[in-house]
């Protein structure tokens, strides 16, 4: 359909070039013999070039030389040096203009087809969770800095285990484009095989980590980045019928909570080092619980959003732009981060960014705390009066 439009947009405009050889024609001819207006020709093709291809774009030079030719005919000048200096002029300029399109076309072409590709691969890297799973609805928006690839280093999966609860994880390698899509696909294969295999959210962060330190070296692009490579990552796990919630977080940023009209920031009391870095093997990474109950919102995200600089160089201030957005729901608050970072940044980013969006929704099964839930030392850990806080093991 896009391209049946721009075809007719293409056919409506060649209207412009053709009344340009037609006006400057009749001009030329109703005006004295000596002054020539035919190099004014050349605007022809050239105007052309910037909507039409390399066959319309030679088909307007054709018409414009012969729309040189006419006045010399009927003045009898055709064929003095005055006529053969513009026809040559204008035959290398039309012939330039012509291999410029042509160039453009198949670079148009390549483009399209590394598009598609990268598309493609996108669906299959990053599967698009679905709106509701569970009791929770959610909302996802990726930004590629690469446009021309449209895939990144960041990366996002949602998945059910059996307890019955949702686990998901967001993680963001280090690099960006097409060069991290390894490392990012070795994170989220792990994921989606662990996250049913495993009952607890420490046995799976573990095999997240054995993962990862196994295959890294495998799957890195150390051709062409021979830095360090590792994953910042953040897994979560929610119970359907429990509102508290726990995560590990592996040097990620920590989510935000939003509660009512107030945003509250996860920190992790004992975050571990990112998927890679392989210093040590802790086989029970401890977790940070807090409380997830109906109406609250979960966003997650990846430091390309809090690192969007402004034309000024001021960073995007997510936690605050959150608070004072209207949350009515993960699509209309996605939506409006959406629309706030693109305006804070001036249109483009400058690294990856993901954002998820997640949202318990009224369960008849959902098991209340005996009291309300409280923010911890002013970091934003939550726990239940009901139950001990977190101790460190």
């Amino acid at each position: 359909m896009d391209r049946l439009l721009e075809q007719s947009s293409s056919r409506g405009r060649v209207a412009i070039p053709l009344m340009l050889i037609l006006v400057i024609l009749v001009a030329d001819i109703m005006t004295s013999p000596d002054v020539h207006l035919g190099p004014l020709l050349v605007a022809a093709p050239a105007l052309t070039v910037s909507f039409a291809g390399p066959r319309l774009t030679a088909l307007i030079g054709v018409l414009a030389m012969i729309a040189l030719v006419i006045p010399d005919l009927l003045t009898g000048t055709f064929g003095t040096m005055n006529s053969q200096a513009q026809m040559l002029a204008l035959v290398v300029v039309s012939s330039l203009v012509v291999f410029y399109s042509f160039v453009w076309e198949r670079r148009g072409r390549e483009l399209s087809r590394v598009r598609s590709v990268s598309e493609a691969a996108q669906r299959a890297l990053l599967r698009p969770p679905p709106r509701r799973i569970g009791p929770l609805r959610v909302a996802w928006l990726y930004l590629a800095a690469e446009d021309e690839t449209q895939i990144g280093g960041d990366l996002f999966a949602v998945a059910r285990a059996a307890n019955p609860c949702t686990r998901v994880v967001i993680g963001d390698v280090r690099g960006k484009g097409l060069a991290s899509v390894g490392e990012a696909s070795m994170v989220l294969g792990a994921f989606r095989e662990g996250a049913h295999r495993y009952a607890t959210l420490p046995e799976l962060g573990a095999a997240l980590e054995e993962s990862v330190c196994r295959s890294l070296e495998d799957v890195a692009d150390t051709e062409h980045d021979k830095g360090e490579h590792f994953i910042t990552t953040l897994v979560v796990d929610i119970p359907d019928r429990d509102p508290q919630a726990e995560m590990i977080n592996f040097g990620h940023p920590p989510p935000l909570m939003v509660h009512g009209q107030k945003v509250a920031v996860l920190h992790s009391r004992r975050p571990a080092p990112p998927l890679g870095v392989c210093e040590s093997s802790v086989p029970d990474r401890p977790t940070d619980p807090f409380i997830f109950e109906t109406g609250d919102m979960l966003v997650l995200y990846t430091d390309g959003v809090i690192e969007a600089r402004s034309p000024a160089g001021a960073f995007y201030p997510l936690a605050e732009r959150v608070a004072s957005l209207p949350a009515s729901g993960p699509d209309a608050l996605l939506h409006h981060i959406h629309r706030d970072l693109l305006a804070h940044t001036g249109g483009r980013l400058d690294d990856d960014a993901a954002l998820l969006v997640i949202e318990r929704t009224p369960s008849h099964h959902l098991h209340r705390p005996h009291a309300t839930a409280t923010p911890l030392s002013g970091h934003g850990r939550l726990h239940t009066h009901g139950s001990p806080p977190p101790t460190d093991h």
